[in-house]
């Protein structure tokens, strides 16, 4: 008994490569579409990764503004990749470890040294502050109500700046100066012609200067007068002059220059008969003050300034230290000189300057020249 093969015809392969054949050009057109399909895939895979990784963002540096691409997610990883290095004063807007985000906007300002000197010490500073006030704030620097500074604390800062604080103080100081008493005499109709009696003891009055020194860094620069106060008044001295003999009356001699007529003789003006050596007619009248810029307290023959006493005068026609009646005015002491006095010119002292310049300009008066000692009654 035998096997039978089964006979494989060439017809039969035949048949089997055809229809692979068939098949593949059947499904090549759509084996190309799903292969290009799966490179657009990937494409837009790598795209929006690239994309998501890749941010647009700002940069300012000292204002100045630049838009920049960067694949980075850290804010000092962007400043290594465009070469910035930071100075240890510098500012930056962010965190150098935070993250950033697709346009995020990073600011840099850089520091500028100012010189800043105040209480006796200079220093350099660098800040990235822009004025000044907030300069010496970051400082700590304080400034008292009077203090000084240059420039304003309203200027910019700008670098090599110099910034001084000047420390002002105030103090307030009082001076004691005496006020003679004056002498008031009475007639007493009792007492001889030529007789006196003291009725009162007089009694010298205090008077209280205020006195503002301004200090700058601790160094005197100035003063000014605020005013001044009564601490005691001046008792007056009274004394009683006798009346009981007519006055015999004196003779005269008189002699005429240009500027004065020399009467020696003996007058009566506010009460009180006195002997003078000669009399200025048609004198100037001005008044001046201590409150005045320039002007001091001391006279030019040593003695202090004193309301109601003082007047400056020319020596070559009133000696210093003599006293004199002025109509209107009444007994003063030549006790100063001024540069714009001369001949029959004089100024009349007042403490105040506002009352210096009520009184004004006053001419044509008439003036007695009387002597080293001042009048009295009798």
């Amino acid at each position: 008994m035998g096997f039978f093969r089964k006979k494989e015809s060439h017809e039969s392969r035949s048949s089997s490569m055809s229809y692979a054949m068939r098949w593949k050009q059947e499904h090549l057109r759509q084996i190309s579409v799903i292969g290009l399909l799966a490179i657009a895939v990937v494409l837009i895979i790598l795209i929006w990764s690239y994309s998501q990784n890749n941010k647009k963002i700002y940069l300012v540096v000292d204002g100045q503004s630049q838009k920049i691409e960067t694949r980075h997610s850290l804010v000092n990883q962007v400043l290594e990749e465009q070469s910035i290095v930071l100075g240890p004063e510098d500012a930056v807007s962010r965190p150098l470890a935070s993250s950033i985000q697709d346009g995020n906007r990073i600011v840099i300002v850089r520091a500028v040294p100012v010189n800043v000197s105040v209480d006796g010490t200079s220093k350099v500073h660098f800040t990235t502050k822009d004025s000044v006030q907030e300069t010496i704030e970051e400082l700590g620097v304080t400034m008292g109500q009077e203090d000084k500074i240059t420039p304003a604390l309203t200027s910019k800062v700008s670098a090599n700046l110099d910034i001084k604080i000047v420390r002002v103080t105030k103090h307030k100081v009082q001076t004691k100066e005496s006020v003679p008493f004056t002498v008031v005499k009475t007639s007493d109709n009792t007492l001889l012609k030529g007789k006196t009696k003291v009725v009162a003891p007089g009694s010298e009055g205090v008077v209280v200067h205020n006195i503002e020194k301004v200090y700058e860094d601790g160094k005197f620069v100035s003063k000014q007068w605020l005013g001044k106060e009564v601490e005691k008044a001046a008792s007056p001295k009274v004394v009683a002059v006798g009346t009981k003999k007519p006055t015999a009356v004196a003779s005269a001699s008189i002699s005429r220059t240009s500027n004065a007529v020399n009467i020696s003789g003996l007058t009566t003006k506010g009460g009180v008969s006195f002997k003078y050596k000669k009399v200025l007619k048609n004198v100037t009248l001005t008044a001046y003050s201590a409150e005045e810029d320039g002007i001091g307290t001391k006279t030019a023959s040593g003695t202090r300034v004193t309301e109601g006493r003082t007047i400056a005068v020319d020596k070559s026609v009133v000696p210093l230290g003599w006293w004199v009646y002025i109509e209107g005015i009444g007994f003063r002491k030549a006790e100063d000189t001024g540069g714009a006095i001369k001949g029959n010119k004089m100024d009349v002292y007042y403490d105040s300057l506002k009352s210096a310049k009520n009184f004004g300009r006053k001419k044509g008066r008439t003036v007695y020249v009387i002597g080293p000692t001042k009048p009295e009654l009798n």
